[in-house]
């Protein structure tokens, strides 16, 4: 007879590792399962917000490879605005964050197995019962923290996200301390390349329409022209669940975190940030039900609209706005050092969307 877990995660990204931290602390028996062998690499930028130490009551020097205040914008490769931001950007490798992450719970008491898809679960006689391609787990409680395009929202009976795509290559052959951003060169979207301590991360996606048939092209000819060496062959495409109002994020003692949520920012691609924080507050919500909070799931849903959701309907309006008339964007708002400033402080947590949307709005309207 199998061992009955207090919660189980699935997915050891920095939404399932931080509620798993936080669960363990709190002495509850938590199991993560990760299909993938870990250590595992996302294509990922790897910006991290200052603002993440906030749910995290450890130090992250460690999984840091640098800091950043120079930010750098180009209109199709041309155009370039140097900018420098008073509130750095932290810059990680995400094979090296996300294991420094998993390995802090596990210290703490967490179970983790990598290697272990789930392919079912079943909710009976108030338990969770977890098929994976070993052995059956169970447990009062599951997380899902599976990822955009992952099955468990579905098997959870909870809306599905509509999917975004990026995709990202890595290079040690270009070496730089700025965080460059390329407007123009892809519609509804952008290019982004960010530093590391041994190289660069560059980044692509689109923000807005359908999926576009040459995304790794793209990236490929851009990272060339940064006097990169790469090809086609090293860039790695991802699914995107990007914030589109919000949404139930519980169901029968379960809830929904991180990308499996759909709460990366519309308009920047910010993912890390929300994911932390919807794994600190899932984890608050599954223990507080364990000790007998009847509304506490329902409540989570709730915490996660007010925190994140309120500004991301902000986020969504200027979305919508810049990736319209991004040309206009770029010269009326963009290229101004203010803009950047005020952009650093929201990723950075000083600042909200809803303090600076109505006026930018009006800012980039080309009419």
């Amino acid at each position: 007879m199998t061992k009955m877990l207090d919660c189980i995660i699935v997915g050891a990204g920095p939404a399932g590792s931080t509620a798993a931290y936080h669960l363990a602390k709190q002495g509850r028996s938590v199991l993560v399962l990760e299909k993938a062998a870990l250590p595992r690499n996302k294509p990922c930028g790897g910006g991290v917000s200052p603002a993440i130490a906030q749910w995290l009551d450890f130090d992250l020097t460690p999984a840091i490879s640098m800091k950043a205040n120079k930010i750098s914008y180009t209109w199709k490769m041309e155009d370039p605005v140097e900018v420098q931001i008073d509130s750095s950007m932290w810059m990680v490798q995400r094979d090296v964050f996300d294991d420094f992450l998993i390995r802090q719970a596990q210290k703490t008491g967490a179970e983790i197995r990598d290697s272990t898809e789930v392919t079912g679960i079943e909710f009976k006689n108030f338990v969770w019962e977890v098929k994976t391609n070993s052995e059956p787990v169970s447990a009062r409680y599951l997380i899902a923290a599976d990822g955009a395009g992952g099955p468990m929202t579905k098997w959870l009976g909870l809306k599905e996200p509509k999917l975004y795509f990026s995709a990202c290559l890595e290079t040690n052959s270009i070496k730089g301390d700025s965080l460059n951003f390329d407007f123009g060169t892809l519609k509804k979207g952008f290019i982004w390349s960010f530093p590391k301590a041994d190289g660069y991360s560059l980044s692509i996606a689109a923000m807005r329409g359908d999926r576009p048939k040459d995304l790794k092209n793209i990236l490929a000819d851009y990272a060339t022209k940064c006097g990169a060496d790469v090809s086609v062959s090293n860039v790695r495409e991802q699914a995107m669940s990007l914030w589109d109002g919000d949404r139930k994020l519980h169901s029968q003692n379960a809830l929904l975190v991180g990308e499996a949520a759909s709460l990366t920012d519309p308009l920047s691609g910010e993912g890390i940030r929300p994911a932390i924080l919807s794994g600190f507050k899932a984890a608050e919500a599954i223990d507080r039900s364990l000790g007998g909070a009847g509304d506490a799931l329902e409540q989570y849903t709730q915490t996660i609209s007010e925190e994140w959701g309120t500004d991301m309907v902000w986020a969504s309006r200027l979305a919508a706005t810049f990736y319209q008339f991004t040309g206009s964007a770029y010269k009326a708002g963009i290229k101004l050092p203010i803009a950047t400033q005020l952009m650093s402080k929201i990723l950075c947590g000083e600042m909200r969307y809803a303090d600076i949307a109505n006026r930018a709005i009006k800012k980039l309207m080309p009419f």
